[in-house]
C-alpha cells in the first residue's frame, strides 16, 4: 500500500500545492472587495463567475485531454491560472475581475480534472479508497493552511492591495507543475464514455439531485460571500483566515460517522436531520451578528468560531449524502455519468447562491449571508420529508457503501460532456468508464 501511495505522491503533492494558491486567491478576492468598498451583489457576481467557469472547463477539459495529453493540458492550464491571477493586479475592476475569475474557473475544472482521472487510473478496487482518502485530506488542509496565508500581504499597501499575494498564488500555481512534470507515471489513455441524461437522473433520484443543488448554494455562498461577511463585521485578516480556515478544515470531521449511519439508517433522514442542524448553526451564526455581539473579540469570538466548525462539519457532508442517496438508485454502467449531473447541480447551486444571499445581506446586514443559507437548508429538508412520505427507501440488498467525496468547490471534480440526442433534449454527461465500481440496478425514486 505504501508503494502505491508513493507513486501516485507527485499527483497529490502537486495538486495540494495548487490548491494553496486556489484557496488564497479566492478569499484574497473576497477581502479585496470587500476592502474596496464593492457591494454584496457585486461581489457575488464577480465570485459566481468562477463557479460559471468550472461549469464550462468541466465541459471543456475531456476534449482538450485527449488532444494534448495530461501533462501538456495541466502544464497549459497552470500558466492560463497563473496570467489571470497576475492579471487581478493590473486590472483593479470589478467587471475585469469577473472575467478574469471566469478564467480562472475554467482552468481549475481542467486542471483538477485532470489529476482525478490520473489518480483514477492508477488506483484499484483495492487501493481506490485509499488513495482518494488521502486526496480528500490533502485537499482540505491545502485550502484551510492556504487561509492563513494572507498575513504575508504588503502591509504599506494596504495589506491584500498590494502585489505580493497575487505573485505568491502565481508561484505557487507554477510550483505544482514540478512533480507533474517530472513523474514517470504513464497518463491515462482515451478511453470510452457513457453518458446520462438530466431530466433521467432526476427522475432516478430527485432527493440526491436537489441535495446536490442545496450543497452548492450553501457553500458556494460560503465561499464566494464569508471573506465579505468577515470584513464587514470588523476582523482583521488573521480572523478572517481563521474563520474561512475554521468551516474549511471543519468538513472533515463529521464526514466518516454520518456516512456510517446513513448506511445503516434511510440516507434521507440523514439528509433531514443534517439539514436541520445546518440550519440551527446558520441561525446562531447569522442572528449572534444580527444582534450586536462583539464577534470579533473574547470569549464570544472563541465561541463564534466554534460554532463555525460546527458548521462547515455539517454542510461539507451534504453533497457525499447526496452523491450516496443517487448511487443506491443506479445501475452500474450509470453512477460515473450520474456523477457528472449531480457536479452539474452542484456548481448551479454555487453560482445561483451567491447571487440569492448578497441580496438578503444588502436588505438585513451581513448576518444574511446565513439566514440565507438557513432558509435553503430548511427548505430542503422539508422537501426531502415529502419524498419519504412519497417513496419508501432504497431496499438494503440494493444500497452502496457510503463513500467519503471531496465537496467540488472551490475546486472542480471530473469531466462534464452535455449533449443533444433524438429522444431527450435534456442535458447529458459523459464519463469514462474506468472509474464506474459497482451498483445495484434501479429501484424507485429517492
Amino acid at each position: 500500500m505504501f508503494g502505491v501511495l508513493a507513486s501516485v505522491s507527485p499527483l497529490v503533492g502537486g495538486v495540494g500545492v495548487l490548491l494553496l494558491g486556489g484557496a488564497l486567491l479566492n478569499t484574497l478576492l473576497g477581502v479585496r472587495l470587500a476592502d474596496m468598498g464593492v457591494g454584496a451583489t457585486v461581489s457575488a457576481l464577480v465570485m459566481a463567475a468562477y463557479y460559471a467557469g468550472l461549469i464550462g472547463g468541466a465541459l471543456g477539459s475531456a476534449k482538450l485531454l485527449g488532444r494534448i495529453g495530461h501533462i501538456r493540458s495541466f502544464a497549459a492550464l497552470a500558466a492560463l491560472f497563473s496570467a489571470a491571477t497576475l492579471a487581478h493586479a493590473f486590472l483593479v475592476d470589478p467587471w475585469s475581475w469577473a472575467v478574469l475569475r471566469l478564467i480562472e474557473g475554467f482552468s481549475m475544472a481542467g486542471l483538477i480534472t485532470c489529476t482525478e482521472s490520473w489518480l483514477n487510473m492508477r488506483a484499484t478496487e483495492r487501493t481506490r479508497g485509499t488513495i482518494f482518502s488521502v486526496y480528500m485530506i490533502a485537499t482540505y488542509f491545502s485550502q484551510g493552511i492556504a487561509q492563513f496565508l494572507l498575513t504575508f500581504g504588503d502591509s504599506a499597501a494596504g495589506e491584500t492591495g498590494g502585489f505580493r499575494l497575487y505573485a505568491l498564488v502565481a508561484i505557487l500555481t507554477t510550483l505544482s507543475l514540478v512533480p507533474i512534470a517530472v513523474t514517470r507515471m504513464p497518463a491515462p489513455e482515451q478511453i470510452d464514455t457513457t453518458s446520462l441524461s438530466l431530466r433521467k437522473l432526476y427522475k432516478i433520484s430527485p432527493t440526491g439531485v436537489f441535495g446536490c443543488l442545496t450543497s452548492g448554494m450553501t457553500l458556494g455562498s460560503f465561499y464566494s460571500l464569508g471573506p465579505l461577511f468577515a470584513r464587514e463585521i470588523g476582523f482583521d485578516l488573521a480572523q478572517v483566515a481563521t474563520f474561512m480556515s475554521a468551516v474549511i478544515i471543519g468538513g472533515l470531521i463529521l464526514q466518516w460517522p454520518l456516512g456510517r449511519l446513513s448506511d445503516r439508517f434511510d440516507r434521507r433522514l440523514i439528509i433531514i436531520g443534517a439539514c436541520l442542524a445546518v440550519a440551527v448553526t446558520c441561525l446562531a451564526l447569522g442572528f449572534g451578528q444580527l444582534s450586536g455581539l462583539p464577534l470579533a473579540s473574547g470569549s464570544i469570538h472563541q465561541a463564534f468560531l466554534g460554532v463555525s466548525v460546527l458548521f462547515g462539519a455539517l454542510v461539507a457532508t451534504l453533497y457525499p449524502v447526496s452523491v450516496a442517496i443517487a448511487n443506491d438508485r443506479l445501475a452500474p454502467a450509470e453512477m460515473v455519468a450520474a456523477s457528472g449531473g449531480l457536479l452539474f447541480s452542484y456548481s448551479l447551486g454555487a453560482m445561483i447562491g451567491p447571487l440569492i444571499a448578497s441580496s438578503v445581506m444588502e436588505g438585513v446586514g451581513p448576518g444574511g449571508l446565513f439566514l440565507c443559507s438557513a432558509a435553503i437548508a430548511t427548505l430542503m429538508a422539508l422537501y426531502t420529508l415529502r419524498r419519504i412520505r412519497l417513496r419508501d427507501p432504497a431496499p438494503e440488498d440494493e444500497r452502496v457503501p457510503f463513500q467519503i467525496v471531496t465537496n467540488p468547490l472551490p475546486m472542480a471534480s471530473a469531466g462534464v460532456d452535455v449533449r443533444s440526442d433524438i429522444d431527450d433534449r435534456q442535458m447529458s454527461f459523459a464519463f469514462s468508464d474506468s472509474a464506474t465500481t459497482a451498483a445495484p440496478p434501479h429501484s424507485e425514486a429517492a
